[in-house]
């Protein structure tokens, strides 16, 4: 029975039907109250339920025919400045609409979303692939970020939308693709180059967590050449971000890690070995794509001003951003 005097994050979790970073996000927001015990953060049952009741938006206005248009005729308008001064998106989402997923490229997206909406809160949860998609599944969250490979069909994504949302009609919109590899240290004195390397001996690696885009590929990979990773020195040593395996390698801790090619250039001290690219990906439930955040998304994806900001960043081709490529 939960203390209703001292609730945990993941209590408050569990009530509100969302993720524990996202409870943390509201603490942030100064938009739910929280004391802490030590170290620990609480919540007392009377802050959380004033939160639901200032969630609720009973009396919230239908949106004009006039809105409705000008919501449509979005796409096309950011430069010429329309978003700032006449176009006001819908509050249906006044409680928080959480996108999941690592990439920088999300941060950026709920930016905008909140720079150009009115009435929603664009929620992060930094969460893998594999448990955005599980997530989205139970209704946890709203839109998951995934660039999961499948071995047998060589395809990303798409397999494991159907596996991971059974019976659910989806909708996969494209984002970028990035370019998958190794981090080796500097001047790759292993000589790291292949999948196939993971049967030497002497190499020692760092792994991402299970469920990361980036340690699927690994495992699929593995599972192709028949190498079990229970040989591999370092496969049960897991760490929760590109960054810190990337750090791993740089500081001598690791021989290799798999790992996107753009954040190889943020951390000195190693070299990337590039192998495969991939396609990261934005999955929404069908039933979703009506909503007033789901047709922002779109639009801020599809717009001049937002693909200006990705245009020059090393890693990303953008070409196809905003592009519905699946429909499962």
């Amino acid at each position: 029975m939960i203390n209703t005097t001292a609730l945990t994050a993941q209590d408050v979790a569990d009530m509100l039907k969302i993720s524990k970073n996202t409870v943390y996000e509201l603490i942030k927001r100064g938009e739910l109250n929280s004391y802490k015990v030590g170290r620990k953060v609480r919540f007392n049952l009377k802050d959380v339920e004033n939160y639901i009741s200032g969630s609720k938006n009973p009396a919230a206005p239908k949106s004009t025919p006039e809105q409705t248009s000008s919501l449509h005729s979005l796409q096309g308008h950011f430069t010429a400045g329309l978003l700032e001064s006449s176009i006001s998106y819908g509050s249906e989402l006044s409680s928080g609409f959480i996108i999941c997923g690592q990439d920088p490229l999300l941060d950026v997206l709920s930016n905008y979303i909140e720079r150009y909406t009115t009435g929603i809160k664009a929620l992060r949860s930094y969460t893998g692939s594999y448990n955005s998609l599980t997530a989205l599944y139970y209704g946890q969250i709203q839109a998951a970020s995934t660039h999961l490979w499948d071995g047998d069909t060589g395809q990303y994504n798409v397999p494991y939308v159907r596996r991971l949302l059974p019976g659910i009609p989806t909708v996969i919109v494209h984002l970028t693709c990035r370019t998958q590899g190794f981090y080796v240290a500097k001047g790759n004195p292993k000589n790291i180059k292949t999948w196939s390397d993971f049967r030497r001996p002497d190499i020692t690696m760092i792994n991402r967590e299970k469920g990361a885009g980036s340690r699927i590929l690994l495992d699929e990979h593995l599972r192709l050449l028949g190498i079990p990773g229970s040989s591999i020195n370092g496969y049960k040593r897991e760490s929760q971000s590109h960054l810190t395996v990337a750090s791993t390698i740089a500081r001598g801790g690791a021989d290799v890690a798999v790992g996107d090619q753009k954040l190889a250039r943020q951390v000195n001290n190693i070299d990337f070995i590039p192998l495969q690219k991939e396609r990261y990906e934005l999955v929404f439930k069908k039933e979703d794509m009506g909503s007033t955040a789901v047709q922002a998304i779109l639009d801020i994806l599809r717009s001049d001003e937002f693909r200006l900001e990705f245009q020059e960043v090393d890693g990303y081709d953008i070409s196809e951003m905003g592009h519905i490529t699946a429909e499962t």
